[in-house]
């Protein structure tokens, strides 16, 4: 594929950004005939595309906000997911517990109606359980005030081993796909954009030219939260199109929880949703939703921890 790269002259589409934008951009592309090209920093996924709470879900906490469109939309994407790639996407159950009266009725109201949004692209029907039904399903819940829950259906994937599976797909169809490749800055001509400048950053410069310039009709930025610093290529003086914001995720042993069915808290003291998903043998437990200045420190805030009220801590 280097090769391919030096020897090409012009390419229809370049994209800047391994993750699964980029990747599902150049599956689009080279299976419609384009010359494409597609050039990554770092590993395929290494940043937000393999640091996800491993849920392909509709859209749950969307149909809280009201937002009907999107929670359809994610449901139908969820469905075709499952579809295409059942060997990565399974069913996942969810217990949302209940510990005030109202909580059962409206979780499991609103469930029943994103059971019927998903139509036939449903994982299966959410039901009421009972305390003792809950408990069996999820022993480590506190039990102080626990009135019962509500299961539901979703879907879990491996999200870094769908990029490499995007990857290799585009290959399939033609794409060039080049790691460590990083985008030095970009080239201009009539002060548009017309390819980039590139690195190889596994080169050994002693044997020759590390670097080289790409021309593409068409250059696609995709590189998520370092977007900005793309478009400051482009533009120094630009403004910043990105307000950062810090996800983090705990894993913990198995044994804090025991069983095949995940948890959904819907509604923490600091108004998030927190997730804890059996994933091989451990569990995730997450997100945090914390704003951050930049980019670069996007990867250092310490977890706060907010489970205490929920769940049971004797386990850790």
């Amino acid at each position: 594929m280097i090769q391919t790269l030096r020897a090409a002259v012009e390419w229809d589409i370049c994209i800047i950004g391994g993750g699964a934008t980029g990747l599902g951009i150049a599956v689009d592309a080279a299976s419609r005939g384009l010359k494409t090209l597609l050039v990554e920093k770092y590993d395929f996924a290494k940043a937000t595309s393999s640091r996800s709470t491993k849920l392909v879900h509709g859209g749950v906490r969307y149909l809280q906000q009201g937002n009907i469109k999107l929670v359809i939309e994610a449901l139908k994407e969820r469905g075709i997911l499952l579809k295409n790639a059942p060997h990565l996407v399974k069913n996942q159950a969810f217990i949302v517990p209940n510990y005030k009266w109202w909580e059962g009725p409206y979780y499991g109201i609103g469930l029943k109606v994103y059971d019927w949004m998903a139509g036939s692209l449903g994982f299966g029907p959410s039901q009421f359980l009972s305390r003792e039904e809950t408990l069996a399903l999820a022993p480590s819940l506190d039990t102080d005030s626990l009135r019962g829950g509500v299961l539901y259906h979703d879907g879990q994937f491996d999200d870094a081993r769908l990029a490499i599976h995007l990857a290799m797909t585009a290959a399939d169809h033609g794409a060039t796909l080049i790691n460590y490749m990083n985008v030095e800055g970009l080239l201009k001509s009539n002060n548009k954009v017309c390819g980039v400048h590139l690195k190889d950053t596994l080169k050994d410069t002693s044997k020759g030219s590390a670097t080289c310039e790409v021309k593409a009709k068409v250059v696609i930025n995709a590189t998520g939260v370092f977007a900005d610093s793309i478009l400051k290529m482009d533009d120094e003086h630009s403004d910043s199109m990105l307000t950062m914001s810090q996800g983090i995720h705990i894993v913990l042993d198995r044994k804090f929880l025991p069983s095949n069915t995940a948890i959904l808290i819907p509604r923490t003291d600091d108004k998030r949703v927190l997730f804890a998903v059996p994933w091989h043998d451990k569990v995730i437990v997450g997100t945090t939703d914390t704003p951050v200045k930049n980019e670069s420190i996007l990867f250092s805030i310490i977890f706060k921890n907010t489970l205490r009220k929920t769940l049971a801590i004797q386990t850790f």
